[in-house]
Protein backbone atom coordinates (compact mmCIF):
# COMPACT_ATOMS: atom_id res chain seq x y z
CA UNK A 1 0.00 0.00 0.00
CA UNK A 2 1.66 3.23 -1.05
CA UNK A 3 1.94 5.13 2.02
CA UNK A 4 0.56 8.86 2.44
CA UNK A 5 3.34 11.13 1.69
CA UNK A 6 4.12 8.65 -1.69
CA UNK A 7 0.31 9.49 -2.66
CA UNK A 8 1.09 13.47 -2.04
CA UNK A 9 4.15 13.59 -4.40
CA UNK A 10 2.08 12.25 -6.94
CA UNK A 11 1.23 15.25 -8.44
CA UNK A 12 3.97 17.34 -7.61
CA UNK A 13 6.18 14.66 -9.63
CA UNK A 14 3.62 14.89 -12.47
CA UNK A 15 3.72 18.47 -12.79
CA UNK A 16 7.24 18.15 -13.14
CA UNK A 17 7.42 16.25 -15.44
CA UNK A 18 4.87 17.88 -17.78
CA UNK A 19 7.04 21.29 -17.44
CA UNK A 20 9.85 19.61 -18.29
CA UNK A 21 8.21 18.33 -21.51
CA UNK A 22 6.92 21.70 -21.99
CA UNK A 23 10.25 23.32 -23.87
CA UNK A 24 10.56 19.80 -26.12
CA UNK A 25 6.61 20.21 -27.11
CA UNK A 26 7.49 23.52 -28.74
CA UNK A 27 10.47 22.44 -30.76
CA UNK A 28 8.50 20.79 -33.71
CA UNK A 29 6.09 24.18 -34.14
CA UNK A 30 8.78 26.74 -33.95
CA UNK A 31 10.65 24.36 -36.07
CA UNK A 32 7.88 24.93 -38.88
CA UNK A 33 7.97 28.39 -38.28
CA UNK A 34 11.67 28.98 -38.71
CA UNK A 35 11.48 26.86 -41.91
CA UNK A 36 8.39 28.30 -43.60
CA UNK A 37 7.92 32.13 -42.04
CA UNK A 38 11.08 33.23 -40.49
CA UNK A 39 14.05 32.31 -42.71
CA UNK A 40 12.27 33.42 -46.14
CA UNK A 41 11.62 36.11 -44.18
CA UNK A 42 15.16 36.79 -43.57
CA UNK A 43 16.15 36.55 -47.37
CA UNK A 44 13.81 38.78 -48.36
CA UNK A 45 15.11 41.26 -45.93
CA UNK A 46 18.50 40.66 -47.60
CA UNK A 47 16.86 41.51 -50.95
CA UNK A 48 15.80 44.63 -49.87
CA UNK A 49 19.41 45.75 -49.60
CA UNK A 50 20.05 44.66 -52.97
CA UNK A 51 20.54 46.53 -56.41
CA UNK A 52 18.10 45.64 -59.33
CA UNK A 53 19.79 45.78 -62.53
CA UNK A 54 17.41 44.85 -65.54
CA UNK A 55 20.21 42.40 -66.89
CA UNK A 56 22.07 41.04 -64.07
CA UNK A 57 18.45 40.92 -62.33
CA UNK A 58 19.94 41.81 -59.09
CA UNK A 59 23.29 42.80 -57.91
CA UNK A 60 24.13 41.66 -54.20
CA UNK A 61 25.10 44.59 -52.43
CA UNK A 62 24.13 46.77 -49.08
CA UNK A 63 22.20 50.01 -50.27
CA UNK A 64 18.95 51.77 -48.82
CA UNK A 65 18.42 53.16 -52.25
CA UNK A 66 15.12 51.20 -52.48
CA UNK A 67 13.77 52.43 -49.20
CA UNK A 68 14.33 55.87 -50.07
CA UNK A 69 13.18 55.38 -53.56
CA UNK A 70 9.97 54.57 -51.51
CA UNK A 71 9.95 57.42 -49.02
CA UNK A 72 10.91 60.17 -51.60
CA UNK A 73 8.18 58.92 -54.62
CA UNK A 74 4.69 60.61 -54.35
CA UNK A 75 2.88 57.49 -56.05
CA UNK A 76 4.21 54.71 -53.79
CA UNK A 77 3.48 57.49 -50.70
CA UNK A 78 -0.21 57.30 -52.15
CA UNK A 79 -0.30 54.25 -52.38
CA UNK A 80 0.94 53.54 -48.27
CA UNK A 81 -2.15 56.27 -47.56
CA UNK A 82 -5.09 54.63 -49.57
CA UNK A 83 -3.85 51.00 -48.20
CA UNK A 84 -3.91 52.58 -44.52
CA UNK A 85 -7.64 54.74 -45.31
CA UNK A 86 -8.92 51.55 -47.02
CA UNK A 87 -7.67 49.27 -44.46
CA UNK A 88 -8.95 51.81 -41.01
CA UNK A 89 -12.53 52.67 -42.96
CA UNK A 90 -13.16 48.85 -43.69
CA UNK A 91 -12.27 48.38 -39.83
CA UNK A 92 -14.36 50.39 -38.19
CA UNK A 93 -17.36 49.79 -40.59
CA UNK A 94 -16.68 46.31 -40.26
CA UNK A 95 -16.70 46.82 -36.02
CA UNK A 96 -20.61 48.89 -36.42
CA UNK A 97 -22.30 46.20 -38.75
CA UNK A 98 -20.85 43.66 -36.90
CA UNK A 99 -21.81 44.38 -33.26
CA UNK A 100 -25.29 44.37 -33.37
CA UNK A 101 -25.45 40.54 -35.10
CA UNK A 102 -22.98 39.53 -32.99
CA UNK A 103 -24.92 40.52 -29.89
CA UNK A 104 -27.63 39.10 -31.22
CA UNK A 105 -26.26 35.61 -31.84
CA UNK A 106 -24.77 35.76 -28.02
CA UNK A 107 -27.67 36.53 -26.16
CA UNK A 108 -30.10 34.65 -28.32
CA UNK A 109 -31.60 31.24 -27.28
CA UNK A 110 -33.36 30.30 -30.19
CA UNK A 111 -32.81 27.18 -32.07
CA UNK A 112 -31.81 28.52 -34.99
CA UNK A 113 -28.81 30.23 -33.15
CA UNK A 114 -26.52 27.31 -34.80
CA UNK A 115 -27.99 28.33 -38.26
CA UNK A 116 -26.88 31.85 -37.62
CA UNK A 117 -23.25 30.49 -37.23
CA UNK A 118 -23.42 28.42 -39.51
CA UNK A 119 -24.48 31.44 -41.98
CA UNK A 120 -21.40 33.61 -40.37
CA UNK A 121 -19.03 30.94 -41.19
CA UNK A 122 -20.15 29.85 -44.67
CA UNK A 123 -18.50 32.77 -46.71
CA UNK A 124 -15.20 31.49 -45.17
CA UNK A 125 -15.65 28.25 -47.35
CA UNK A 126 -15.56 30.49 -50.35
CA UNK A 127 -12.24 32.11 -51.58
CA UNK A 128 -11.31 36.11 -52.09
CA UNK A 129 -11.74 35.75 -55.19
CA UNK A 130 -14.49 33.31 -56.13
CA UNK A 131 -16.32 36.18 -53.90
CA UNK A 132 -14.73 39.22 -56.03
CA UNK A 133 -16.24 37.40 -58.41
CA UNK A 134 -19.75 37.75 -57.43
CA UNK A 135 -19.41 41.30 -56.72
CA UNK A 136 -18.42 41.68 -59.91
CA UNK A 137 -21.47 40.10 -61.02
CA UNK A 138 -23.88 42.62 -58.43
CA UNK A 139 -22.18 45.65 -59.12
CA UNK A 140 -21.46 45.73 -62.83
CA UNK A 141 -23.06 47.79 -65.55
CA UNK A 142 -25.02 44.93 -66.34
CA UNK A 143 -25.43 43.82 -62.75
CA UNK A 144 -28.47 42.53 -59.94
CA UNK A 145 -27.71 46.62 -58.54
CA UNK A 146 -28.35 48.15 -62.06
CA UNK A 147 -30.28 46.14 -63.78
CA UNK A 148 -33.05 46.16 -60.47
CA UNK A 149 -32.63 50.47 -60.58
CA UNK A 150 -33.66 50.17 -64.20
CA UNK A 151 -36.34 48.09 -63.99
CA UNK A 152 -37.87 50.31 -61.09
CA UNK A 153 -37.65 53.34 -62.91
CA UNK A 154 -35.18 55.01 -60.59
CA UNK A 155 -32.16 55.43 -63.48
CA UNK A 156 -32.17 55.90 -67.27
CA UNK A 157 -28.43 54.60 -67.18
CA UNK A 158 -26.64 52.68 -65.42
CA UNK A 159 -24.63 54.17 -62.18
CA UNK A 160 -20.86 53.28 -62.26
CA UNK A 161 -19.78 50.81 -59.52
CA UNK A 162 -17.31 48.49 -60.75
CA UNK A 163 -13.61 49.98 -60.16
CA UNK A 164 -14.73 52.12 -57.88
CA UNK A 165 -12.93 52.76 -53.94
CA UNK A 166 -16.60 51.96 -53.39
CA UNK A 167 -16.67 48.47 -54.80
CA UNK A 168 -13.39 47.84 -52.83
CA UNK A 169 -14.62 48.69 -49.56
CA UNK A 170 -17.90 46.74 -50.31
CA UNK A 171 -15.62 43.82 -51.13
CA UNK A 172 -13.16 44.09 -48.77
CA UNK A 173 -15.58 44.49 -45.55
CA UNK A 174 -17.91 41.36 -46.75
CA UNK A 175 -15.14 39.25 -46.87
CA UNK A 176 -13.31 40.46 -43.15
CA UNK A 177 -16.70 40.83 -41.56
CA UNK A 178 -17.61 37.42 -40.45
CA UNK A 179 -14.15 37.62 -38.78
CA UNK A 180 -14.90 39.96 -36.75
CA UNK A 181 -18.65 39.10 -35.85
CA UNK A 182 -17.26 35.73 -34.48
CA UNK A 183 -14.61 37.41 -32.39
CA UNK A 184 -16.92 39.63 -30.53
CA UNK A 185 -19.45 37.43 -30.12
CA UNK A 186 -17.28 34.80 -28.15
CA UNK A 187 -16.50 37.97 -26.00
CA UNK A 188 -20.17 38.91 -25.68
CA UNK A 189 -21.38 35.59 -24.77
CA UNK A 190 -18.73 35.79 -21.63
CA UNK A 191 -20.63 38.60 -20.41
CA UNK A 192 -23.51 38.17 -17.95
CA UNK A 193 -26.57 39.10 -18.34
CA UNK A 194 -27.08 40.13 -14.93
CA UNK A 195 -24.62 43.40 -15.63
CA UNK A 196 -27.11 44.48 -18.02
CA UNK A 197 -30.20 43.57 -15.48
CA UNK A 198 -28.36 45.23 -12.85
CA UNK A 199 -27.66 48.60 -15.12
CA UNK A 200 -31.65 48.21 -16.23
CA UNK A 201 -32.89 48.24 -12.61
CA UNK A 202 -30.74 51.48 -11.79
CA UNK A 203 -32.24 52.92 -14.60
CA UNK A 204 -29.79 53.55 -17.50
CA UNK A 205 -31.54 53.54 -21.06
CA UNK A 206 -30.49 50.39 -23.44
CA UNK A 207 -27.73 52.99 -24.86
CA UNK A 208 -26.73 54.22 -21.54
CA UNK A 209 -26.17 50.21 -20.30
CA UNK A 210 -24.24 49.62 -23.66
CA UNK A 211 -22.15 52.70 -23.31
CA UNK A 212 -21.42 52.36 -19.98
CA UNK A 213 -21.26 49.04 -19.48
CA UNK A 214 -21.05 46.46 -22.55
CA UNK A 215 -18.90 48.63 -24.41
CA UNK A 216 -16.92 48.92 -21.80
CA UNK A 217 -16.19 45.05 -20.67
CA UNK A 218 -16.35 43.89 -25.04
CA UNK A 219 -13.43 46.03 -25.54
CA UNK A 220 -10.95 43.33 -25.17
CA UNK A 221 -13.09 41.84 -28.34
CA UNK A 222 -12.86 44.73 -29.97
CA UNK A 223 -9.40 45.09 -29.87
CA UNK A 224 -9.07 41.54 -31.07
CA UNK A 225 -11.09 41.57 -33.91
CA UNK A 226 -10.34 45.19 -34.86
CA UNK A 227 -6.40 44.01 -34.68
CA UNK A 228 -7.09 40.51 -37.13
CA UNK A 229 -9.32 42.77 -39.24
CA UNK A 230 -7.03 45.77 -40.09
CA UNK A 231 -4.25 43.46 -40.91
CA UNK A 232 -6.07 41.16 -43.26
CA UNK A 233 -7.58 44.65 -44.82
CA UNK A 234 -3.91 45.93 -45.25
CA UNK A 235 -2.59 43.02 -46.68
CA UNK A 236 -5.86 42.77 -49.18
CA UNK A 237 -4.73 41.28 -52.71
CA UNK A 238 -7.38 40.04 -55.11
CA UNK A 239 -10.22 42.05 -53.76
CA UNK A 240 -8.75 45.76 -54.79
CA UNK A 241 -6.97 44.15 -58.10
CA UNK A 242 -10.57 42.57 -59.62
CA UNK A 243 -12.66 45.39 -57.92
CA UNK A 244 -10.97 47.96 -57.79
CA UNK A 245 -9.33 48.05 -61.37
CA UNK A 246 -5.43 48.95 -62.44
CA UNK A 247 -5.99 52.39 -61.43
CA UNK A 248 -6.85 51.70 -57.64
CA UNK A 249 -3.50 50.76 -55.96
CA UNK A 250 -3.06 49.18 -52.51
CA UNK A 251 0.14 47.80 -51.27
CA UNK A 252 0.05 44.35 -51.29
CA UNK A 253 -0.76 44.58 -55.58
CA UNK A 254 1.85 46.86 -56.03
CA UNK A 255 4.43 44.92 -54.14
CA UNK A 256 3.34 42.40 -56.23
CA UNK A 257 3.61 43.79 -59.67
CA UNK A 258 7.35 44.92 -58.43
CA UNK A 259 8.15 40.66 -58.38
CA UNK A 260 6.19 39.67 -61.33
CA UNK A 261 5.85 42.49 -64.42
CA UNK A 262 9.18 44.73 -63.34
CA UNK A 263 10.96 41.90 -62.12
CA UNK A 264 12.49 44.35 -59.56
CA UNK A 265 12.96 41.85 -56.65
CA UNK A 266 15.12 44.03 -54.42
CA UNK A 267 11.95 47.26 -54.42
CA UNK A 268 9.28 44.64 -53.90
CA UNK A 269 11.39 43.47 -51.00
CA UNK A 270 11.34 47.27 -49.48
CA UNK A 271 8.10 47.07 -50.59
CA UNK A 272 6.79 44.00 -48.34
CA UNK A 273 8.50 45.18 -45.33
CA UNK A 274 7.36 48.36 -45.38
CA UNK A 275 4.04 47.37 -45.41
CA UNK A 276 4.79 44.88 -42.70
CA UNK A 277 6.35 47.52 -40.52
CA UNK A 278 3.44 49.86 -41.40
CA UNK A 279 0.84 46.94 -40.23
CA UNK A 280 3.05 46.38 -37.05
CA UNK A 281 3.31 49.82 -35.80
CA UNK A 282 -0.19 51.00 -36.87
CA UNK A 283 -1.70 47.98 -35.13
CA UNK A 284 0.43 48.46 -31.84
CA UNK A 285 -0.48 51.91 -31.62
CA UNK A 286 -4.16 51.45 -32.17
CA UNK A 287 -3.93 48.47 -29.51
CA UNK A 288 -2.29 50.39 -26.99
CA UNK A 289 -4.68 53.39 -27.45
CA UNK A 290 -7.70 51.18 -26.95
CA UNK A 291 -6.45 49.18 -24.04
CA UNK A 292 -5.70 52.61 -22.31
CA UNK A 293 -9.13 53.65 -22.59
CA UNK A 294 -10.21 50.40 -21.77
CA UNK A 295 -7.97 50.65 -18.37
CA UNK A 296 -9.19 54.22 -17.60
CA UNK A 297 -12.88 53.35 -17.64
CA UNK A 298 -12.01 50.69 -15.36
CA UNK A 299 -10.29 52.95 -13.01
CA UNK A 300 -13.57 55.31 -13.31
CA UNK A 301 -16.40 52.85 -12.57
CA UNK A 302 -14.27 51.17 -9.45
CA UNK A 303 -15.56 52.41 -6.47
CA UNK A 304 -14.07 54.70 -4.05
Amino acid sequence: MATAAAIAARPAGRRAEAFSLGPFLLVPASLLVVAFLAAPLVVLFRYSFNRYSPREFMIDAFTLENYARFFTDTYFIGVLTTTVQVAAVCTVVSLLFAYPLAYLMARTESRWKSALVIAVVFPLMVGNVVRAAGWMAVLGNEGIVNHTLLSLGIITQPIRLMYTPFAVYVGIIAVVLPYMILTLQSVIEGIGRDVEEAAANLGAGPMTTFRRVLLPLSLPGVIAGGTLVFILCMNAYATPVLLGGPQFKMMAPALYDQFTRTTNWPFGAALAFILMTSTLVLTIVGTTMLSRRMHHRKLEAAPR
